[in-house]
């Protein structure tokens, strides 16, 4: 337990100094990876909405401004400038610390959940799934996007190899899919997937049983 405990504030620590250059080293890939996924995402949120991992904000300009926004992260340097980018948006958001694995809400809390390229870095991607899926309210919609092993397979040997480095430094993982534990989970009905670059990025929407 305390290995797991010492490994999580490492995690914690890494991503703290890492808010940072955030937004420049990611700001790349959304450039030449993950295209318009941001905006993709958000624009199906609707209603009482919380974003898992949402970082420093960069989802922020793209939300509806009909949208009531929760969005928790487990890196407080991250979430001081999502603060500051909500406030110079104008984008009233509610911004608060929090683990994904054991989110602080009721059930059937929220219309929509959103997660963008943060599943990769949690420790427990299923137990956080699990969560989203709790929180939403019956007929709620779960929109996911990340990058996921790719269906080629010398790509997927190179992603392997990075993990030997990514998953000690900052539990960050490259073979995930999402979407196995989507299909295996009873309560949600898959209504979109799409996959691109490589079968590098995939993202999807789901339903909550009414």
């Amino acid at each position: 337990m305390a290995t797991s405990d010492n490994r999580t504030d490492r995690w914690n620590r890494y991503w703290d100094k890492k808010s940072a250059s955030y937004d420049r080293e990611i700001g790349f890939f959304d450039l030449h990876l993950f295209g318009d996924s941001r905006q993709w995402v958000c624009g199906q949120a609707t209603g009482d909405v919380l974003e898992v991992a949402i970082g420093t904000g960069l989802n922020l300009q793209f939300y509806p401004e009909t949208v009531t926004l929760t969005g928790i992260d487990w890196s407080e340097q991250m979430l001081d400038l999502a603060r500051q980018r909500a406030a110079d948006l104008g984008h009233p958001a509610t911004l608060q610390k929090a683990d994904a694995h054991h989110l602080p809400f009721d059930d059937a809390t929220f219309d929509t959940v959103v997660c963008t390229f943060g599943l990769c870095a949690i420790p427990d991607h299923t137990q956080a799934l699990n969560e989203m899926t709790r929180v939403l309210r019956p007929g709620g919609r779960l929109v996911l996007v990340d990058h996921i092993r790719s269906s080629a397979v010398p790509v997927r040997a190179v992603q392997r190899f990075l993990e030997l480095f990514t998953v000690p430094l900052g539990g960050e993982h490259f073979l995930r899919r999402p979407l196995d534990h989507i299909r295996a989970d009873s309560n949600l009905d898959i209504d979109h997937v799409e996959r691109f670059k490589l079968g590098l990025v995939e993202r999807l929407t789901a339903r909550k049983h009414e």
